[in-house]
């Protein structure tokens, strides 16, 4: 039996051989025992998600206690329990939200749990966790630096702040977790980033020249800026995609680069599947485009990265002065045209691929105040 164990690895062993290895612990009427090497090896039972009785296994710990310990855990674990540690909880909340979410939103929600929540709650009992815990991680948090020694943005410290809160919510409505301790803090940062960054017409049109010079990625910018795409949503584009007659673009899947790998996924939300009509220019330019660059009907139109992107936008931004915004500004700055040529919230989320009531909370300032229009409107209503 022993020849089957590796140290420090946890086991999970086939059918016939749990029946063996049970056998032979259940005589002995341990869950711990000490080896002959005077280290000490645990195993607990329990059942997984399908009711299916399972046995887990570890050797080489240095004491009794620690065994027992490992053992304990490892049980608290498997139930969900919210008298485990909150590391071991997180394995919960993983195995209940990871198939839930796209790939890349699970990969960006661990890395932070990881980073900024474990090192400080991680061996902590997560019934134990009180909402002065709480605070004090967030006073950490707010007092940290970057490289170079900024703090972070008021977005990054509440998109953290939910983080905590969700695992939390997530005790309390499905394993019993009396109360969470974030209900009575006030979340940290802010989800409404500060000034909004946007180009002018004129501004886009002098960082067009500038990278005219290389037609995929002026192809590229044309369509972020004319039609308002998530970066994603360009990336993924194929010729099957692109009705040439209709002058309309269908905007069905996303792009994105996850550890090494090329990933289409659907868009974002249900509201981000639309088709998008394109000026009759636009469709000029691909058209004329794709005709010297022919491509295969279902292959991406623009088969690079956003890097790639990124340092276009560097590129194009220092050759023509204009100002640096990110590319997802090119979308703010496609609204800002629309809402300049005279066009409604709803006009515009519907080619955004937005609900309205976001565009407008989002975009009100942009927006003209036509307060004095409508009051004397009226006025002479009133006056009859």
């Amino acid at each position: 039996m022993r020849n089957h164990w590796q140290h420090g690895i946890v086991l999970i062993y086939s059918k016939d051989e749990t029946a063996q290895y049970r056998a032979l612990w259940e005589e002995d009427g341990m869950s711990v025992r000490r080896e002959d090497n005077g280290t000490w090896t645990s195993q607990f039972w329990f059942r997984d998600y399908d009711g299916n009785r399972r046995h887990r296994t570890k050797r080489g710990f240095a004491t009794e206690e620690a065994a027992l310990e490992w053992e304990e855990e490892g049980r608290l674990e498997a139930e969900g329990s919210v008298s485990s540690t909150f590391a071991a909880f997180f394995e919960t909340y993983k195995r209940d939200m990871k198939p839930r979410l796209r790939e890349s939103t699970w990969i960006g929600k661990e890395y932070m749990v990881r980073d900024k929540l474990l090192p400080t709650f991680g061996q902590m009992r997560m019934d134990e966790i009180e909402s002065v815990d709480v605070i004090r991680w967030q006073n950490k948090l707010m007092a940290m630096r970057n490289a170079h020694g900024e703090p972070y943005s008021p977005t990054y410290l509440r998109t953290i702040n939910n983080q905590l809160t969700a695992i939390f919510n997530h005790a309390v409505r499905f394993y019993g977790l009396r109360r969470s301790p974030c209900s009575r803090t006030t979340k940290m940062g802010t989800n409404k980033a500060g000034g909004m960054l946007f180009w002018t017409k004129d501004e886009y049109l002098r960082f067009a020249d500038a990278i005219a010079d290389k037609p995929d990625s002026f192809c590229a910018f044309e369509i972020l800026y004319w039609c308002g795409l998530r970066v994603g949503e360009l990336l993924a584009l194929t010729p099957d995609d692109v009705d040439f007659g209709r002058a309309v673009v269908s905007v069905n899947k996303s792009y994105q680069r996850i550890k090494g790998r090329d990933v289409v996924t659907d868009p974002k939300t249900p509201k981000s599947v639309r088709s998008v009509a394109m000026p009759g220019f636009l469709v000029d330019e691909l058209s004329d485009w794709l005709q010297g660059h022919p491509v295969e009907h279902d292959e991406r139109m623009f088969p690079f990265t956003k890097e790639r992107m990124h340092h276009e936008m560097a590129r194009g931004c220092k050759a023509s002065g204009v100002k640096r915004i990110r590319i997802h500004d090119l979308r703010h700055s496609h609204v800002s045209l629309l809402i300049d040529m005279g066009y409604s919230a709803v006009a515009i989320a519907d080619r955004l691929g937005h609900e309205s009531a976001d565009v407008t909370f989002r975009y009100a300032h942009l927006f003209p105040d036509r307060q004095g229009e409508i009051a004397r409107a009226l006025d002479e209503e009133g006056r009859g």
